[in-house]
């Protein structure tokens, strides 16, 4: 799609004439047709074009992104005088503890015309996002036709490349309004909603076990502001002093993770996990920050059973103990004397790290582990506090990094220390440009994760849905860090290497539309698994959905449940209770269903979509008229038009075979068989239909092609009429002859012996005369 439509179709209406003057610019650089290709190309114009692009369409662009930007603003800190106000009243109110429904109904209302604004707010942050990346594309594009046009006298991009370094329009941080309006959004919620403050410290531990259910996405860089402002209206942003490991105030930015993994020169932990063997380990160093800020350093060592549960040893250990540890000079003899001098006597506590600290070091010895790999990011959470039921988080700026020491000639590490000191001693952050190419990878997209605790309430789970079907992400259910880092930066030593390399070719993006079509696609799919099984089983949809609803049909599902990576199983999803009713009115119970399945007249995709009836789309999402796919020149693939060709000479030779079938007969019949020159007629009108049928069906298949219709490719009709003559007609050719034969044994004068002897020569009636 040219730029100009891309710009079109990414207006917001209501600043529809702030945006950059695209068209004007295509006039100025004279592309509006080849007369004016033949005028020279002067000075002046070239001033021209400079002036509007370089002074008039930026300053446009950039003072109303600063002017919009200053709005939001002041519209966010009248918000927050707003709930501040409320939050005076409801503290007098509490302390006269005399609150009249009256009141309540107006604090209620006053609420929600603040969650209202909060909501506008949300919005238009995300449309100037919009608003500026769009924009600044466009700059970039027509200089870039400017360049290739005029380039030869002139060269207008470095000029436009130090004026857009010069503007904030496009290098706008929202990070701090998006966390002012998580806050707000937070308070809101929990007026509405009913909720109590929580003020229970996140690091509390509680007794029980817990499943939570993981799902990983992949986000583009495009829709991560829109995910974020998403999800910070159901859930606070939540950001950690990496010292204390508490929640501080939202003014301080992301916190940055290093993740040091450990493996040995075959790779033996990376080839377990990704052939998914069991028992499959991982070891890791993790800390938050810069390493010359003294943060906490834990050793972390997962181990995924056979059964799917897991198990995590993790202790702390300092940076100076954390080479003797590799190689076994020194087995936490301090820590756990501090330990026991705080527990008084032999504790659990003493026990349990001393047989981490055995297990790990064991581990390090027995495989030969050493660092190989390092995975820096920075890391977005979103939870309420005190709340676990719904945990979020995104890394962004994900690198990995050599860590290893396996070229001897050229080590990324010394192999003497357990980490490269050029990074942790210079202090070096992303994108890492001082690290030699080949020694990292930067990964294109943002990480998303959402773990939701088994048995949370309903109204949770169904944001997270439309979040997880939405066009923003991208799924990536068995996504590892550890993987992918080895897979890109380690390819010359392993042999193995996960799927989802060959989705980072790809545009990741997807049109609102098409998701939606998939999603729902993907929902027919699962009510028609659904369907089967209930069928086969000899129950309706609906029964069979009460039997996996029920723990006696609960072990039937097991199988179809993923694993989180806390190694506990995923309970079943509730499906929509309107989505049950309708498969239950349109299942037929027992074997009949099963039969009708099978129709090849009523289970197609095609059929299956009328019957479905016109797709009701989400809000703010509209029709475009023309599909994406029409917009360009028709490219059929030649094996496409070639299958059409085969199936057209595929039926030609039926039309001769039949043909040459009618004309033998026809020859071989006598003067008196009627009966054959009959069906001689009948097999040569099949002939004909069958010539007919291919020769109709090829130029309407080739219609299609070229349309690029979604329509089925299939027809059954032309088949099954040939199908049916040709049985038609060798049934009236049986009951011909037998109905001729019954003519001749009673016919006065043919005993049966002469019959017999007629019969066994091939003698007709006249021969025997």
């Amino acid at each position: 799609m040219r730029f100009g439509k891309t710009l079109k179709n990414s207006i917001y209406e209501p600043w529809k004439s702030n945006y950059i003057d695209y068209g004007k610019l295509k006039r100025l650089l004279r592309e509006d047709g080849p007369q004016d290709e033949e005028k020279e190309w002067t000075e002046d114009d070239e001033g021209k074009f400079v002036e509007e692009l370089v002074n008039v369409q930026i300053e446009k662009v950039n003072a109303f992104q600063v002017e919009t930007y200053k709005s939001l603003r002041e519209r966010t800190s009248d918000c927050e005088l707003r709930l501040e106000n409320f939050a005076e009243s409801e503290k007098k109110d509490k302390e006269a503890s005399k609150e009249g429904e009256k009141e309540d109904e107006k604090s209620q209302k006053s609420l929600q015309e603040v969650l209202k604004e909060l909501d506008g707010i949300t919005k238009e942050i995300n449309e100037l996002e919009k608003y500026s990346r769009i924009n600044y594309t466009g700059f970039l594009k027509a200089a870039k036709k400017h360049d290739r046009k005029r380039g030869s006298n002139y060269k207008v991009r470095p000029l436009l490349q130090v004026r857009l370094a010069a503007l904030p329009f496009n290098s706008e941080d929202y990070s701090p309004l998006l966390y002012r309006l998580s806050t707000m959004y937070s308070f809101v919620r929990q007026r509405l909603d009913g909720e109590s403050e929580r003020t229970k410290s996140m690091t509390e531990s509680k007794s029980g076990k817990e499943t939570y259910t993981s799902h990983k996405f992949w986000v583009h860089p495009e829709n991560l502001l829109e995910v974020k402002t998403y999800i910070l209206r159901r859930l606070p942003v939540l950001v950690y002093n990496p010292q204390t490991s508490k929640v501080v105030e939202s003014g301080q930015s992301d916190p940055t993770i290093t993740s040091l993994y450990f493996d040995n020169p075959q790779f033996a932990l990376y080839n377990r996990k990704i052939e998914r063997n069991s028992d499959a380990s991982s070891l890791r160093l993790r800390w938050s920050g810069q390493l010359d800020e003294k943060p906490e350093i834990f050793f972390e060592k997962k181990i995924i059973k056979e059964s799917g549960d897991s198990e995590e040893t993790r202790f702390p250990i300092k940076e100076k103990y954390i080479q003797p540890f590799i190689t076994g000079d020194y087995k936490m003899e301090k820590s756990i004397e501090k330990l026991r001098d705080r527990e008084g006597t032999e504790g659990n506590g003493v026990a349990s790290l001393k047989n981490s600290v055995d297990e790990i070091q064991s581990f390090v010895k027995d495989i030969g582990l050493q660092p190989v790999l390092r995975a820096n990011y920075t890391r977005a959470a979103f939870q309420i506090p005190g709340d676990d039921k719904v945990r979020i988080s995104i890394d962004t700026d994900v690198a990995f990094i050599r860590e290893d020491s396996l070229d001897q000639d050229r080590p990324c590490r010394d192999p003497a220390d357990w980490h490269r000191e050029d990074i942790d001693r210079l202090g070096i952050k992303f994108p890492f440009s001082e690290i030699r190419q080949g020694e990292i990878s930067r990964f294109l997209h943002a990480l998303l994760e959402i773990k939701v605790k088994d048995g949370s309430s309903k109204r949770t789970n169904e944001w997270i849905k439309d979040l997880m079907s939405s066009h923003l992400l991208k799924e990536a259910p068995r996504f590892s860090k550890f993987v992918h880092g080895v897979a890109s930066l380690f390819e010359d030593y392993v042999n193995s290497f996960p799927f989802w390399l060959s989705d980072l070719e790809t545009d990741i993006r997807k049109d609102p539309e098409t998701a939606f079509q998939e999603e729902q696609e993907k929902k027919a799919k699962q009510a028609e698994d659904e369907l089967a099984m209930g069928s086969f089983l000899g129950k309706s949809a609906s029964s069979y959905k009460a039997a996996v609803g029920s723990p006696a049909g609960k072990a039937a599902t097991d199988f179809g449940k993923r694993r989180s990576d806390t190694g506990t199983n995923d309970v079943a999803e509730e499906a929509d209770s309107d989505e049950d009713a309708d498969h239950a009115t349109q299942s037929t119970p027992g074997m009949l269903s099963g039969l009708l399945s099978l129709s090849p007249f009523s289970n197609t995709k095609y059929a299956r979509a009328h019957r479905q009836g016109p797709v009701q789309l989400p809000p703010g999402v509209r029709h475009p008229g023309k599909l994406i796919k029409d917009m360009d020149p028709v490219r059929v693939e030649p094996k496409v038009w070639l299958a059409n060709q085969r199936t057209f000479i595929k039926w030609q030779h039926i039309s001769v075979l039949l043909a040459t079938l009618s004309l033998g007969l026809l020859n071989a019949a006598g003067e008196f068989n009627n009966v054959a020159r009959g069906l001689a007629v009948v097999y040569t009108v099949i002939a004909l239909f069958a010539g007919a049928w291919g020769w109709w069906m090829y130029i309407v298949r080739s219609r299609m092609i070229q349309e690029r219709s979604g329509k089925d490719f299939d027809n059954m009709v032309g088949p099954v009429i040939v199908c049916i003559g040709l049985v038609v007609a060798l049934c009236m050719n049986f009951g011909f002859k037998y109905h001729t034969f019954l003519q001749e044994v009673h016919r006065p004068g043919n005993s049966s012996e002469t019959l017999d002897f007629a019969h066994v020569h091939g003698l007709n009636h006249q021969d025997l005369r």
